[in-house]
């Protein structure tokens, strides 16, 4: 089916567009080689920096002090963030000007701020301990960004949604809670869930304020048993663990996003009900024109 909103590429355009992708392959892999052997030849991949990983208790002291804590950090600042990330979205969008520009200036004061900040002035500010730092600093940090999400799918709605609601006897905050915001939820999934990827790897920032968790473990361990020759081993392996959990992450929001809303099921979907999507896009353009020219069917400005 041919796009509407640009023209398909020809026989020539996708013959381009492969040799382009062959050719910047090629380059990605050469340069690869090339650090794999410099470093090959600085003898970092000699037997003798790997062999302390034969020992369980190291592999237990980074999963346990390590990657367990990094884990708890970010599925604990996730929970609040998304939460907050909620309460920011329904408060954003107030009619109440009192709510509503507070909140505005808020949120724009937490996402302007970068979140290694964030944790020193919550550490500093309130007394807390490391752990909490971390926590509340991501919290607050992606919960802003989540808020602004959420408000983002909650105008995206139909309108007629929320007036139908109010039709019904709904209040305004009913309306918004009930019908709008789960809506919004399910199709700005795959961003939250791709913005707490960006939570668990910035939950790394915490070996800066002194939290104990896989980036400052796996230092500790180096240090421990010689930096000089386990400090790139323990680099890798602490690459890996943290690109296993990423990547699996990032996997599972891509599953989302193929079952979301604007996935391709639903893309799909559209396609089978062409006729009947058509004849919403009549009805709801000839609603836009009319909201345009100033009419209304009795409402006032949105009560909430």
């Amino acid at each position: 089916m041919t796009s509407v909103l640009y023209d398909a590429p020809g026989p020539k355009a996708r013959r381009r567009s492969l040799i382009a992708s062959l050719v910047t392959g090629a380059v990605l892999l050469a340069a690869l080689g090339w650090v794999v052997a410099t470093l090959a030849g600085e003898g970092l991949f000699d037997a003798e920096r790997w062999d302390i990983f034969q020992d369980p208790l190291v592999w237990l002291g980074l999963w346990e002090r390590g990657l367990l804590v990094t884990l708890q950090v970010a599925a604990l600042a996730s929970v609040l963030a998304v939460l907050l990330g909620s309460v920011f979205a329904v408060l954003r969008l107030s009619s109440v000007a009192a709510i509503r520009i507070p909140v505005t200036i808020v949120l724009e004061f937490f996402r302007g701020m970068p979140v290694l900040l964030m944790m020193f002035f919550i550490l500093i500010l309130f007394s807390t301990s490391q752990y909490w730092a971390v926590v509340l600093g991501l919290t607050v940090y992606n919960g802003a960004i989540i808020g602004e999400a959420l408000r983002s799918g909650i105008v995206a709605l139909p309108k007629g949604q929320r007036e139908a609601g109010l039709a019904l006897g709904l209040t305004p905050l009913k309306a918004r809670l009930l019908i709008e915001f789960p809506q919004a939820f399910r199709a700005m999934t795959p961003i939250i869930v791709a913005q707490l990827v960006v939570l668990l790897k910035d939950s790394s920032l915490g070996y800066i304020v002194g939290l104990r968790e896989l980036v400052r473990e796996q230092r500790l361990q180096a240090e421990f048993f010689g930096f000089s020759q386990y400090g790139f081993s323990f680099f890798v392996i602490t690459l890996g663990m943290f690109l296993v959990v990423n990547l699996t992450l990032s996997w599972f929001a891509r599953r989302l996003a193929s079952r979301s809303p604007g996935g391709r099921r639903s893309r799909r979907a559209a396609r089978a009900a062409i006729g009947e999507n058509a004849d919403t896009t009549v009805i709801a353009t000839r609603g836009a024109t009319v909201g345009e020219a100033g009419w209304s069917d009795g409402g006032g400005a949105d009560p909430h």
